[in-house]
This record gives structure tokens, sequence and C-alpha cells, in this order.
């Protein structure tokens, strides 16, 4: 049985990720060094759909003042974390999903969802997004990454067929790309980028902005 939503256990997941996403850790990257910029010293930060707790990790490091919120509704991706993070993070651990997440309201400065809300059904990730601008601080900010949906069919094809050979090159085999990208519009359901930007307009963000775009990827950051 499962144990997670990915297309692997929860014990596999920290060893294929980065051959199944192939810019993963500049997801990382990126969204830490904008928070340098925007908000350097962040009292509370939520992350949701946290996973193995690999991100907190790094921000942890970058951000040594911060209380962490790790929350994930897998409890095999939490319980990997919990032996990671502390000692390395002030941090909490909530077994749920954004969409089901109870904190008070305007408890985060930062909220962030990597490749969390894309398994989501349009009302749920509607939902899920609503949920974390509420819990956000009145000027924090929210920052997502997730698969995208291409505009056209042809344009959905190329992009599965760059994805697949990007997982070739980074040693992931045939069998496992055809598992992980057969879930595509299946399992997980990808919005276009416009539609990225309309729901966090409809949410109440006042800032939608893309942060990062590559193929079958991009980052997005709004600010409550």
């Amino acid at each position: 049985m499962r144990d997670n939503k990915t297309s692997q256990p929860a014990h596999e997941y920290n060893s294929s990720i980065r051959k199944t996403m192939p810019f993963y850790d500049y997801f990382h990257d990126s969204a830490i060094g904008l928070l340098e910029v925007i908000n350097p010293r962040p009292d509370t930060w939520l992350d949701t759909g946290s996973g193995t707790g690999t991100f907190i990790e790094k921000a942890a490091s970058a951000f040594p003042g911060t209380f962490f919120t790790v929350a994930d509704p897998s409890a095999a991706m939490l319980d990997i974390a919990k032996e990671k993070l502390p000692g390395i993070a002030r941090c909490e651990f909530l077994l749920a999903g954004s969409e089901m997440l109870e904190c008070a309201d305007s408890s985060f400065d930062v909220i962030t969802a990597f490749l969390s809300h894309h398994y989501f059904d349009a009302e749920t990730r509607r939902k899920a997004t609503a949920n974390c601008f509420r819990m956000l601080k009145k000027g924090g900010v929210y920052i997502s990454f997730e698969t995208l949906l291409p505009n056209t069919e042809k344009g959905r094809q190329f992009g599965l067929e760059c994805w697949r050979r990007a997982q070739l090159r980074l040693g992931k085999n045939e069998g496992s790309i055809d598992k992980y990208l057969g879930r595509y519009g299946v399992e997980f359901f990808p919005i276009t980028l416009t539609a990225h930007f309309e729901l966090l307009r409809d949410s109440g963000f006042s800032v939608a902005e893309l942060l990062w775009f590559s193929g079958m990827q991009a980052g997005f950051y709004a600010i409550k």
C-alpha cells in the first residue's frame, strides 16, 4: 500500500526525487533567495506538503531564528522529517494537508507549498490556496512550485517527452519514468500558468508573480 501521494514509498523519496524533478534543488534555492530579499527574518513559517523535510533543513540553516511548522498528510513522510529536523530547526509537526490545516488566522510570515497542490482537484486546490491565504499574516509571503499544464495538447505532448528525456539523463529507468508520467492528469492535476495567477488573485493576494519557469514546472510567489 502506498504510504504517501508520490510515486515511491517515503523511504525511497529522497533518493529518487532528483531523478524525477531536474531542478528540484533550484526550487529550494530560489525560494530561499527570494525570502532573503522580501523578509530576511521571518518569525513563523509553514511548509505544507513538507514531505521528508529536506527543504526545511535548508531553510533552517538560512533562517536560524525562525520557528517552522512542518505539515504533511503522510505519516510516513513526517516520521522521516521528525528524525531529520530536531536539533536543526525549531519546529512543530502537523499531520494534515494544506486544505485541512486549522492553524489560526494570520499565523505565519511565510507559507511554502512545493509539489503538493497539484494533487488536488480544482475545488480542493481552491480551498487549499484560500486556507494558506487565511493563515498568512498581512504582508506575508506564499511560495509554491507546481507541475504545469501547457496551453495546447501538442504542448503537453512535447513537454512530457522533454521531461521523459531529462529523467533518462538523470539515471531514472524507463519503467519508473512510465509509472511517474502515467500519473499526469490521472493522480496529479496540473493547471496552466494563467490559471495559477487567477487562483492567487481570486484568493485575495495583492501581489502574484512568476518566480521561476522551466519546461513543465514553475514557481510562484504571492503577497497578502
